[in-house]
């Protein structure tokens, strides 16, 4: 396949018919233009793990069987908090759309806890990749009470 290019009228400007060009290349040529970047799931999901858990009032994220394997897996040798559990997205060329499950706080108002991590989510990710995320959809899951406990490390039947 080869590429055309169509004049446009009133001036020199050229459109690429069919696929983009890509420009010259050379020691003269930008750098950004000279390749191209993929950004896998697991990186975005990163992100927005992290920037969700940044939000006042945000308790964890994954909904109640996630959090009851990854608190499992988390106790096991050699294992790592997942900081991408409960975040799935979809990951385009230049967009991305995400999905979090998440834990409140008691005493915080959920909607505007949403927006926050929205807010948070967005900027964080759109600064990092440069992906445009068109959506941001949130489950909360469960709200936590000031007299649960999570983890009561240390306290068994047995000392």
């Amino acid at each position: 396949m080869s590429d055309t290019i169509n004049s446009t009228s009133g001036g020199d400007e050229s459109r690429p018919a069919g696929k983009t060009l890509t420009g010259p290349t050379g020691a003269g040529t930008a750098p950004e233009s000279r390749g191209r970047t993929t950004i896998a799931d697991s990186v975005v999901e990163k992100i927005a793990g992290m920037a969700t858990r940044e939000v006042p009032g945000i308790h964890s994220l994954g909904s109640g069987m996630a959090r009851t394997l990854g608190a499992v897996t988390d106790k096991v040798p050699g294992g790592r908090p997942s900081v991408s559990r409960g975040v799935k997205v979809e990951v385009g060329e230049r967009q991305a759309a995400l999905d979090l499950d998440v834990v409140v706080e008691y005493g915080f108002a959920i909607v505007d806890i949403a927006a926050d991590v929205r807010t948070s989510v967005i900027t964080a990710v759109e600064r990092m990749t440069g992906l445009e995320v068109v959506e941001v959809n949130i489950a909360v899951d469960d709200v936590h009470l000031p007299d649960e406990e999570d983890d009561q490390e240390g306290e068994g039947r047995v000392q």
